[in-house]
């Protein structure tokens, strides 16, 4: 198993790419904190995990509050006996609007963004040095390559996570940690209903959500959007001793949208 005998935290985790994520780790034998805002989803999980003959200790935290982005890391340590790795996966659209933005909204996202990826990984380093090494995952995005103009403050937030990804790489490869990021295209969770039909979203009032998605995957090379199982290999790999000598790297997986 390429996870045997590591312990790990998956934030945002109670759906979706997470808990995509959290199900594969521990099928490959690591043991993983389940972290979600949302008590029900996270006992979901926790027991999908367990019944499979998994370990998995479920947290629930609200990590715009930086005692609980904190607490996620200790929690699962203290549980497992130490930590191996961590993916920081939460995120938010955030505000379409540039022109009359919802600063709410733009603090919103530049918290669960960026600001949550920063304070999760101040208490991680510590606890990776002390196993002489281990992995950090961002979730970042095809908008954190190219530029968006359907979402200029995502793309905002989500450069900012690759930029701060390249330089922990740096900072933290004599420390044996290697800190890479993945960027997902358009995956077919119930974010990327939210996604293509924000509130300040101009031209989407009158269109049924099901249409904008399959706008969006026409513009996809393969021609559909992904599946979150898809995203949960690719961090698998990043995570695992198959990556060993990779870091610094910001991983597309988006059927070719940014190929061209």
């Amino acid at each position: 198993m390429r996870l045997d005998g590591r312990i790990g935290v998956v934030t945002a985790a109670g759906s979706g790419m997470g808990r995509a994520g959290a199900l594969r780790f521990a099928r490959e034998g690591a043991s993983v904190g389940v972290v979600d805002v949302n008590a029900e989803a996270v006992e979901r999980v926790v027991t999908e995990i367990v019944e499979a003959g998994g370990r998995a200790t479920g947290i629930v935290a609200d990590l715009r509050q930086d005692d609980d982005a904190r607490r996620i890391i200790d929690e699962t340590a203290d549980v497992f006996g130490g930590l191996d790795f961590v993916w920081n996966h939460v995120g938010h659209p955030g505000p379409a609007a540039v022109e009359g933005v919802d600063w709410a909204a733009y603090e919103l996202a530049m918290d669960l963004n960026v600001r949550t990826v920063i304070v999760t990984t101040e208490a991680a380093i510590p606890r990776l040095r002390e196993r002489g090494g281990g992995a950090l995952l961002f979730t970042a995005s095809v908008s954190g390559l190219i530029g968006s103009r359907m979402s200029p403050i995502y793309s905002a937030a989500k450069f900012g996570v690759n930029g701060f990804m390249k330089a922990l790489a740096l900072r933290l490869a004599p420390d044996n940690i290697r800190v890479n990021s993945i960027c997902p295209g358009p995956i077919d969770t119930p974010m990327l209903r939210v996604f293509v039909k924000r509130p300040d979203q101009k031209g989407t009032e009158d269109v049924d959500v099901e249409d904008l998605i399959y706008q969006r995957q026409s513009r996809v090379p393969m021609g559909r959007p992904g599946k979150p199982e898809e995203i949960a290999n690719a961090a698998l790999f990043l995570l695992s001793d198959e990556a060993s000598f990779v870091t610094g790297v910001a991983l597309p997986v988006d059927g070719g949208a940014t190929a061209g």
